[in-house]
């Protein structure tokens, strides 16, 4: 039997196969979301450099640092890190979270998130089962994932990310994908429009800046992937556990009471809820209503 024929006929094949890949892209990830922001700020410093002439003569270029390059190391003791040490939660698991040559911590978020991702890609996989829906399902998880923890490090919600998925979502909903194309639509435009207009109002009345303007934007890409329907279900599961998990930080004194706090990650917890369980639940709320 050929591997194609496995993946279409044989559920736990497919299921074991999407959670293989999403461990190692749960590694691609953390690579992602260390480097993504960095690359940024060198981008901004440049281009500050440029506004105040302060560039560097050709043949002084900074050295090149994007997702590729320069190879993965030990931030204590600049060891490169192998490919045999590179092996997505096993390598963690035989150096017991510690570097082979310094033996310094190595931090278990990094594990978590491919574990992570792996139990979502198989969970789309068994969802979904094997098709379109399924691949761009994960395509949707993993840009989440990254998003979410980008924006817990930084408060930041990248363009380079989210522009792309505004413009797959609406792709994907061509030939009605997880919704009509008009829904679609409408979706992307209503979803940023009521952030943008949250924010200004909060803004006219406190004078003080309540979000970005990347939650926006990610509210838009959940409103062009599962359409204008899923929206208040999505503002309402964001603002409560959003709520909860502010409330939450500042009673355990591990936030000031004034502190900004990231939404993104609450906007990417209720795509996920819309994305699997959303037209579920939006019948459930009819037929009581």
């Amino acid at each position: 039997m050929s591997f194609l024929y496995l993946l279409q006929n044989s559920p736990a094949f497919f299921i074991s196969c999407c959670s293989i890949v999403g461990l190692a892209m749960g590694s691609f990830l953390n690579v992602v979301i260390y480097r993504l922001p960095k690359m940024l700020e060198l981008e901004w410093r440049q281009h500050c450099a440029q506004l105040g002439g302060y560039l560097r003569e050709e043949g002084e270029a900074l050295p090149p640092f994007n997702i590729v390059v320069p190879r993965s190391a030990c931030p204590d003791c600049g060891h490169k890190i192998t490919v045999l040490e590179n092996i997505p939660l096993i390598s963690y698991l035989v150096l017991r979270g510690r570097c082979s040559q310094c033996r310094a911590s190595i931090s278990g978020r990094y594990p978590a998130i491919e574990v992570f991702t792996g139990f979502i890609s198989g969970f789309i996989a068994w969802h979904f089962g094997y098709g379109f829906a399924a691949f761009t399902a994960l395509m949707f998880a993993w840009a989440m994932i990254a998003l979410t923890f980008i924006d817990m490090d930084t408060q930041l919600l990248p363009d380079a990310i989210t522009s792309p998925l505004l413009w797959g979502g609406l792709l994907v909903n061509l030939d009605n994908g997880f919704t009509d194309i008009y829904s679609a639509v409408i979706g992307a435009v209503a979803g940023y429009l009521v952030l943008w207009l949250v924010y200004w109002s909060y803004k006219l009345i406190t004078g003080k800046e309540g979000m970005g303007y990347g939650d926006f934007k990610l509210l838009a890409v959940i409103g062009a992937w599962f359409g204008w329907q899923m929206l208040p279900l999505v503002i309402l599961f964001s603002s409560i556990v959003g709520t909860i998990g502010s409330v939450g930080l500042i009673l355990l004194a591990k936030q000031e009471r004034h502190a900004r706090i990231p939404f993104g990650p609450y906007l990417a917890s209720a795509g996920f809820v819309a994305m699997f369980w959303g037209n579920q639940i939006n019948r459930i709320y009819l037929d009581l209503f």
